[in-house]
């Protein structure tokens, strides 16, 4: 079950479940395809770890030729790291349009692509399908909402799949086992008793909230950060430090295992805490000790500039349970090199000051969850 409040659930005596779940990512904030790039990532992970069948079908919508988005660099290096385990077909046009400028082109690539999905859904061949920017093709009523509704309630008892994009329909969501909004956070405007910010500061991005998606939209960002070296023939490595996160069983481990055998040097990771939910007003001194040591090892991180991306998961739960102060994290921030990018996740009560730095914040805000229903969790996609 997931349990809310702040601390995270062990993983190790997780029951799993067979039963392939409906997600759907939309909202307005960021990390809607970054979330569905990390339940690939999972996926692939636990399978070449435990030698299981998987395959995983990328559909991207509305993504033609033409232009490039922030997903590219990583689904490239997916498959370049794991060849012959994603497929990836894009249909559609670069450019945004809205209903009233829908063309016939539109719709035949709308129908090429549902096309597309309704077979691979029917083949059972694939243990994740994602349909990615699904959501407003179906909003700009460029495909019968009905019919995708049956296709997708009729799946292999197996698959999992996961629709993104904003505007999703209520027919979608109201099949849907699992529905999390992004929803985005302005920065807000500074003023003279707030941190005075003399350089734009860049490259930090934040995901919050009580919703599915924050972990996983990190690991989408990793995937990115190795992609994006590649594409420039640079090396662009990644820090994953996590707290709270002790003990074992969490498929993090696998899918940072697989990206590490394919991308030698270019990964690091660390977990820090006990294997044990961390409750507010029943910490322990050992809390203290492994969030300042994983704390010790981001500052360094960061300031070298060593790595391109440093990502922080399960930051704020540490902050909001006073394991760690707020200050000299304000002020590594601050003082970080610009080409370093710093993805902090995790949900917490009392936003900390470092949000104000945020360019990007998105707060996963859960509508549904299958674990409330008492739904097993499934290793490879949920945790």
């Amino acid at each position: 079950m997931v349990l809310n409040g702040i601390g995270i659930t062990t993983a190790s005596e997780s029951q799993e479940r067979s039963h392939g779940q409906l997600h759907v990512y939309d909202g307005e904030g960021k990390g809607k395809s970054q979330a569905a790039l990390g339940v690939v990532l999972r996926t692939i992970g636990l399978g070449i770890c435990e030698k299981r069948e998987t395959r995983v079908l990328l559909l991207r919508f509305l993504k033609g030729p033409g232009r490039s988005y922030d997903e590219d660099a990583a689904i490239d290096a997916l498959q370049q790291g794991f060849p012959h385990l994603i497929d990836q077909v894009r249909t559609g046009r670069g450019e945004f349009f809205n209903a009233n400028q829908s063309t016939q082109f539109d719709y035949q690539e709308a129908q090429r692509g549902w096309d597309i999905a309704k077979g691979a859904i029917a083949s059972a061949l694939y243990s994740v399908v994602v349909l990615d920017e699904l959501n407003p093709v179906l909003d700009l009523g460029l495909l019968p909402v009905e019919e995708v509704v049956k296709t997708l309630t009729s799946r292999p008892n197996g698959m999992e799949i996961i629709v993104t994009g904003r505007a999703a329909p209520n027919p979608l969501i109201k099949v849907a086992e699992l529905h999390s909004e992004m929803k985005a956070h302005r920065r807000p405007e500074m003023n003279k008793d707030k941190i005075l910010f003399e350089n734009n500061i860049g490259g930090i991005e934040i995901y919050t909230g009580e919703g599915k998606g924050k972990s996983t939209s990190a690991l989408g960002k990793a995937l990115q950060a190795i992609g994006r070296g590649i594409s420039q023939d640079k090396s662009h490595r990644v820090l994953i430090l996590q707290w709270l996160k002790g003990g074992s069983g969490y498929t993090e481990d696998a899918a940072i295992a697989a990206l590490r055998e394919s991308y030698p040097h270019l990964v690091d990771h660390l977990r820090s805490g006990r294997d044990a939910i961390v409750w507010r007003g029943q910490q322990k001194p050992i809390d203290y000790v492994e969030a300042e040591r994983a704390w010790e090892i981001a500052r360094a991180a960061i300031s070298s500039g060593l790595y391109k991306t440093v990502i922080l998961d399960e930051l704020n739960p540490t902050v909001d349970l006073e394991l760690l102060p707020v200050e000299p994290i304000v002020q590594t921030l601050l003082r970080k090199p610009s080409e370093t990018e710093v993805i902090i996740t995790g949900r917490c009560k009392n936003q900390p000051l470092y949000f104000d730095l945020a360019s990007v914040h998105s707060e996963m805000v859960c509508h549904k969850h299958y674990a409330e229903k008492g739904v097993d969790l499934k290793r490879g996609v949920d945790y």
